[in-house]
């Protein structure tokens, strides 16, 4: 490491400014993937939500009618 000890002040501004932008670009990417992970997650959980939704009104014998209001299908006419 000899070779790359700062000098000048001029070299030790150099040489934190790169460890910095490194740090930097380290820290966006590790953040980067932690959102993209919750975001998968969180869509997962969201397919599941919607699921157990539709499995509970078909069990409830509730049908959904293109955006109309919901009604058994025991009193459908």
């Amino acid at each position: 490491m000899a070779e790359t000890d700062p000098k000048t002040v001029q070299d030790l501004t150099s040489v934190v400014q790169t460890l910095l932008q490194q740090m930097q670009d380290k820290f966006q990417t590790m953040s980067d993937q932690i959102i993209g992970r919750n975001i998968l997650y969180l869509y997962s959980r969201i397919d599941d939500l919607e699921k157990n939704i539709a499995d509970l009104m078909t069990q409830a014998g509730v049908e959904e009618l293109d955006g109309e209001n919901k009604i058994p299908a025991t009193q459908k006419s």
